[in-house]
């Protein structure tokens, strides 16, 4: 290899090890379990009724961290998260957290047994027409957004996550009004 073809090859190496570190600059715990930054723009409207007929407008979540957890019945994935995301919301309890499931697609019937076989106690919004899923461009679930408390998406998650690992717990920290 020449001299020139050499220096390129190192400069370019150098190039991708520096860009590499700047992208995990800020990102710490939330890289640990794989959350990615959001890039997809601002935060979408959400409002949406729960299973017991309220409407839920996002808007009025300001001042909290918030998790955002698109799911539905079919999906084995979803499924066995649910009751973590349940143990999750318990680490919470008394700080300015919020978490909020929405059920993609399906009868409020289904959903309703669902939630009773799961004893599920999160909020669940019906997003019936899946108009809230193509806003927020989930593209398959479970589907997951961290928001900040000023209501900006910070970070989200195409799959199952594991909900007992301390660096997601740490990611809701980090991001939790001061």
């Amino acid at each position: 290899m020449s001299q020139f073809s050499l220096s390129r090859v190192w400069t370019l190496a150098l190039c991708l090890l520096l860009s590499g570190l700047l992208l995990d600059v800020g990102t710490g715990a939330a890289q640990e379990i794989g959350l990615v930054p959001w890039l997809g723009g601002p935060t979408p409207p959400l409002i949406l009724k729960d299973l017991n007929g309220q409407s839920y407008d996002l808007m009025q979540a300001r001042g909290k961290a918030v998790v955002i957890h698109f799911w539905a019945t079919w999906c084995p994935p979803c499924q066995e998260e649910l009751p973590a995301i349940q143990q999750f919301r318990d680490l919470f309890r008394d700080r300015p957290v919020e978490i909020v499931t929405v059920n993609v697609a399906e009868g409020e019937k289904r959903v309703q047994r669902f939630a009773a076989e799961v004893s599920l106690k999160l909020p669940v919004l019906l997003d019936r027409n899946a108009e809230a899923q193509h806003a927020w461009k989930v593209r398959g679930l479970p589907a997951t957004f961290v928001l900040d408390a000023q209501g900006a998406i910070r970070y989200w998650y195409l799959g199952e996550l594991d909900w007992s690992q301390p660096a997601l717990v740490r990611t809701i920290e980090s991001i939790l009004p001061r």
